[in-house]
């Protein structure tokens, strides 16, 4: 049994909120985590995944809602009328830990479930598996970051061949994928793809050109760790863009993809607003492009930027898992201005401090490759507490003061 990480913040949060709600993609352990929780306090998971107690929890959703803390219920959203239930139970007792729930889709996807709980329910998100917790490692790498990110160089060589980040970037995260040959894990991944959009896109709304969603996906997926082109995408399978918007928004709502928000608009006025787009998992997005570990391996320059991209959403991905355990995060974003300046992942805690990464697939970093981290730093000053880039090489060294180019692999390993 793998140990998440995000468990620690769950029972946390229980100590303080009357509702949690844990919410990412299918199978990536919700269910598995919510059933731990359950057992530990000796009470049942009410799964509204199985038909049978659908079908009773929508007739009288009251009686599932009852019971010793905490009412623990697995895919709430198949039964969105269950949160006015709870709401009702917290107007005769709003203690902390009455309530936790998991879902598939995203809670601000769901008008209901946005209206009922408002101020009462605390969302957190779990991901895929990080890197670090499939090893059994506590890995550390933002901490240090925020704190002294002196300590990110030591004289130990990465061994971690390119290769290696290969088969890491098309294996991804998710539970199920692991442990798979290549083609039994391209074959979950078409089942998977296949199921969400056809159940959980289909509950959360009626498409009317369901046959461009798979093709917008996929174009989506080619559009992975780089400015989103949304009227490109739409035009490519014959949407419109507004259409093609509102489905986007539905491939978010399921955790197929998501956007990373331009951050630091007031910082320059010269600073672009549009985000970025990232697959969930890089595993994903390399079963949807039909990029192979021996394709990505070959030293031709379509396979080098098709790698590029794919080890970016890898690299944010796995910075993103540890930013969801972490306390005092007030948000994250990608900065890049009208003239080419970019800092590929910003990490702003609320105390105002700053982190930025800038991801790299090859095994040296250029001067030019420094440039944005050193415009940040310019720009913020104290606020600015580092700066990484993260690459394939296998050292790592400071370049001058809050910048440092570290080896990839520090993402999966414990700091001292």
């Amino acid at each position: 049994m793998i140990v998440r990480r995000i468990a620690a913040v769950v029972e946390f949060l229980a100590r303080e909120e009357p509702v949690i709600a844990l919410q990412g993609p299918r199978t990536v352990g919700k269910t598995t985590l919510l059933r731990a929780v359950a057992a530990g306090k000796g009470v049942d998971v009410v799964d509204l995944d199985d038909v049978a107690i659908r079908e009773a929890a929508t007739a009288d959703p009251a009686t599932f809602v009852s019971g010793p803390p905490p009412v623990c219920i697995d895919e709430y959203q198949h039964v969105p009328d269950i949160l006015d239930a709870i709401k009702a139970e917290l107007n005769r007792d709003s203690s902390p830990g009455r309530f936790i729930i998991t879902g598939s889709t995203r809670h601000d996807a769901l008008p209901i479930a946005a209206q009922a709980l408002t101020g009462r329910l605390h969302v957190v998100s779990l991901y895929p598996f990080s890197q670090g917790e499939i090893a059994g490692i506590r890995e550390n790498l933002v901490d240090v970051l925020f704190g002294e990110a002196s300590r990110l160089v030591t004289p130990e060589v990465s061994s971690t061949s390119r290769e290696e980040y290969i088969r890491r970037v098309v294996t991804g995260g998710f539970p199920l994928a692991l442990g798979r040959n290549e083609t039994a894990r391209n074959r979950w991944f078409d089942n998977y793809i296949t199921l969400s959009l056809e159940r959980d896109v289909a509950e959360l709304s009626k498409i009317r050109q369901k046959r461009a969603l798979p093709e917008l996906l996929r174009r989506l997926a080619g559009q992975t760790a780089q400015m989103l082109n949304m009227a490109s995408a739409g035009e490519s399978v014959g949407l419109k863009a507004d259409t093609a918007e509102n489905y986007t928004r539905l491939l978010e709502a399921v955790f197929l993809v998501h956007r990373l928000p331009a951050w630091g608009k007031s910082l320059r006025a010269r600073a672009v607003a549009t985000p970025k787009l990232h697959v969930v998992d890089s595993g994903l997005a390399a079963r949807l492009l039909r990029l192979s570990p021996g394709k990505l391996a070959r030293r031709e320059p379509a396979s080098l930027q098709e790698f590029g991209h794919l080890f970016e959403t890898f690299v944010v991905a796995e910075v993103l898992k540890q930013v969801s355990w972490m306390e005092r995060i007030a948000g994250c974003g990608h900065w890049r201005t009208h003239d080419g300046s970019e800092v590929d992942l910003v990490i702003e805690r609320d105390d105002g401090s700053i982190v930025g990464i800038e991801v790299k697939a090859g095994s040296r970093v250029q001067d030019k490759d420094l440039s944005g981290l050193r415009i940040l730093k310019s720009e913020l000053g104290d606020a600015f507490a580092a700066g990484a880039v993260l690459y394939t090489g296998t050292r790592a060294y400071m370049v001058e003061e809050r910048i440092h180019v570290v080896p990839a692999d520090r993402l999966w390993t414990r700091i001292e």
